[in-house]
């Protein structure tokens, strides 16, 4: 069993370290943990993983230290000829029906994909929230660069403090490598809440709404839960009744909560 870490917040106060552990193919599980340093953070993922995966066997399993994840660039080279997958083969299509011949009902979706799709709508008996970003990416983000310039004139960073900071935000240097309009509207909100002269060093990494999105879904589908259930839970514990409707901070508060149902919950 190897395990990996992945970083998902830090600020002055805190750090967020996801830990998931694989298999020979397959993931086994996932935890979040907290902690002042980053370290503190993943040790306590580690034992939150062991902790879920002793109660599911007989004996206590150890997981080691888990290797850091590498962050590809989102630029990256395509493979040369000799190295590219070979690509599927093409299906046959399927002979089409006569006319009038009774269609074969197509079957219901999993009840976790419907139910993560519930909690992701917003109410319709409550007032909706918009959310954090634009529904559709805009085809031109020149007012985003520009307001990135700005931001980065008030704090008083130059271009190479810039690319040192996205390249442990992001895993690259440069603002025009962000393929997601979702990233880089993380990375402007991130640097409208930086003070001027706040240094590279000290400066919190934006949270990814994707990122973040995506590991909720694993944990509710781990938890095996119902969109009702998922959706009470949410009112209860934040006050919304759909994650779009939750800020960045919130979606992490969400998925520590969820984190915390997956250690209590017995095997």
């Amino acid at each position: 069993m190897r395990t990996q870490a992945q970083l998902c917040h830090i600020d002055a106060n805190r750090c967020v370290v996801l830990v998931t552990a694989y298999g020979e193919t397959d993931v086994m599980g996932s935890a979040l943990g907290e902690g002042a340093t980053a370290e503190q953070a993943e040790d306590r993922a580690l034992q939150r993983l062991n902790d879920r995966f002793s109660n599911a066997s007989d004996g206590p399993v150890r997981l080691s230290k888990a290797e850091p994840v590498k962050r590809l660039p989102a630029n990256a080279p395509e493979l040369p000829p000799d190295e590219a997958p070979t690509p599927e083969p093409l299906e046959t299509p399927e002979t089409p029906k006569p006319q009038g011949a009774p269609s074969t009902p197509a079957p219901p979706k999993a009840t976790n994909d419907a139910m993560q799709a519930e909690l992701m709508m917003p109410s319709t008996s409550a007032e909706s929230s918009p959310p954090s970003e634009a529904p559709t990416d805009p085809e031109d983000w020149s007012d985003e660069l520009a307001a990135v310039d700005l931001e980065l004139q008030r704090i008083g960073w130059d271009r190479e403090q810039e690319r040192s900071y996205l390249e442990r935000a992001f895993g690259h240097g440069s603002r025009h490598k962000l393929t997601r309009y979702s990233d880089l509207i993380a990375y402007i909100k991130r640097l409208k809440a930086l003070e001027p002269g706040t240094s590279v060093e000290a400066a919190p990494v934006p949270l990814r709404r994707a990122d973040l999105i995506t590991q909720g879904d694993q944990m509710l589908q781990t938890l095996q839960w119902s969109g009702e259930q998922a959706r009470s839970f949410l009112q209860q514990e934040l006050g919304a009744t759909s994650r779009q409707s939750l800020s960045d901070e919130q979606l992490l508060t969400f998925n520590m909560l969820l984190e915390n149902q997956l250690v209590n919950t017995p095997a």
